[in-house]
């Protein structure tokens, strides 16, 4: 987080409005998104940092709950069992073979439901206390998951469909469209191997960046008119936060669910005929 005393959270400070000691309002920014390295320097891009942490331990609280929950399964399931299978039957049946189809989308189900609560997590940790950061805020995590999606996409369209055919896939070539089809071919190849991509991995990294900054925005609110008069603002402002947090645990899931939709689609779009 930046050193600077004007970019300093407001409940780190004794800011508060109706005070005459030259402070204003510490408005979230980019700063919020800062942190200092936990261990190692910045400067040589050579250290570990909170949302560093904080994916790490998603992938241990991912991998560790599908461990316990599966290592010894019964016919007559637990509830850590019963849950785990509701969630992953959730996502197999309700976007893999929705998307892609039983017979081909089975291969795929262990990466889909992986991705899907791996995000889920990642998104969580903004409404969880002291972590209080959702992961995925952070662009560099977003665009990596994408890439992911988009080398699994490409490979299997020419994997598929051969080198001829998978340039017809990607290109969305149609003889139909007569003298229009070499801008149509450009634009659907632009689209597909440039858009598609940064698209996936933006809508996820805005979303939780918007969240993140507007509740930091009523947080800082709350304790920073928490003073004279201003208490009466600093309530409604407290109510907000509750408002927003609840709003960011629906957001955070749909993200998550999106971006997997997202990634069957590209998968169905790889393995589809092209006519």
């Amino acid at each position: 987080m930046s050193a600077d005393p004007t970019q300093v959270l407001a409940f780190e400070t004794d800011c508060h409005i109706f005070q005459n000691n030259g402070c204003g309002f510490p408005a979230p920014g980019l700063h919020s998104f800062l942190f200092e390295p936990l261990w190692g320097d910045a400067d040589s891009n050579l250290y570990f940092n909170k949302p560093m942490l904080l994916a790490l331990l998603g992938s241990i609280i991912v991998v560790g709950f599908f461990w316990a929950a599966f290592r010894k399964p019964k016919v007559v399931p637990g509830k850590l069992q019963m849950v785990a299978e509701t969630g992953y039957d959730f996502i197999r049946r309700g976007i893999v073979y929705e998307t892609i189809g039983k017979r081909e989308g089975e291969k795929y189900v262990p990466l889909v439901v992986s991705l899907f609560f791996f995000v889920w997590m990642m998104n969580l940790w903004s409404i969880i206390p002291v972590a209080q950061f959702p992961v995925t805020s952070i662009i560099a995590y977003p665009i990596v998951l994408a890439l992911i999606v988009y080398v699994l996409w490409v490979s299997l369209t020419f994997k598929r469909h051969g080198f001829v055919g998978g340039f017809k896939n990607i290109t969305g070539y149609d003889k139909s469209l007569g003298p229009v089809l070499p801008l149509a071919m450009l634009i659907e190849f632009f689209s597909n191997l440039v858009v598609r991509p940064f698209t996936h991995a933006v809508r996820l990294f805005a979303n939780m960046f918007a969240g993140h900054t507007l509740l930091l925005l009523f947080t800082i609110a709350s304790w920073y008119l928490l003073n004279g008069i201003g208490i009466a603002y600093a309530g409604v402002s407290f109510v907000m936060v509750i408002v927003m947090t609840a709003f960011e645990l629906f957001i955070q899931a749909l993200q998550a669910y999106v971006f997997v939709l997202l990634t069957c689609t590209f998968i169905q779009g790889a393995l589809a005929k092209h006519h």
